[in-house]
């Protein structure tokens, strides 16, 4: 995908904020920790990355203002990890509509080597928080955590509207 509205980026940024804020929220201090496998990254690690990640991918699209993060110090609370999350979206969201305009979503940059579009990065932002925050749901189950629908009624939410949860 490559957005060529600023607005409709905006659409589909509003959406996918609120729905990583529905799983940020439901993360515990203690579920930080879980991880697949030793080597792999934390719950906690994957949260912070994709916190952390506006910023980076944003100025490195050549956008400023923005609320950074140490990627490499991850909080020990969640709530941490809310707050900084809301403050780098938030900014992130500012500087778009400010800095960018429908006319500039066409430009092409320089992104880790490669030739990307605004528009572009853009669509590579929201597309790297749903990967991840994908990877996350895998770990809060594990954690024992609740997992909200964000597409739909996650597996626990199905009785609550009357129907049998699907397998």
């Amino acid at each position: 995908m490559n957005y060529l509205k600023v607005s409709d980026f905006i659409n589909d940024f509003d959406y996918e904020t609120e729905a990583t804020i529905k799983i940020l929220k439901n993360l515990t201090d203690a579920s930080l920790k879980q991880k697949v496998t030793e080597n792999g990254r934390s719950l906690g690690r994957l949260a912070w990355h994709i916190t952390g990640s506006f910023s980076e991918m944003g100025s490195t699209a050549g956008l400023t203002d923005l609320h950074n993060v140490d990627d490499k110090i991850i909080p020990s609370s969640a709530k941490v990890i809310v707050d900084d999350y809301i403050k780098a979206i938030t900014t992130l969201k500012k500087a778009v509509l400010k800095q960018w305009n429908d006319n500039a979503l066409t430009d092409e940059i320089n992104m880790y080597g490669q030739t990307w579009t605004k528009g572009q990065t853009l669509s590579v932002l929201l597309v790297h928080q749903m990967h991840h925050r994908g990877q996350m749901t895998v770990l809060m189950r594990q954690a024992g955590l609740k997992v909200p629908g964000i597409y739909g009624p996650a597996f626990e939410e199905w009785s609550a509207i009357g129907m049998a949860p699907q397998e």
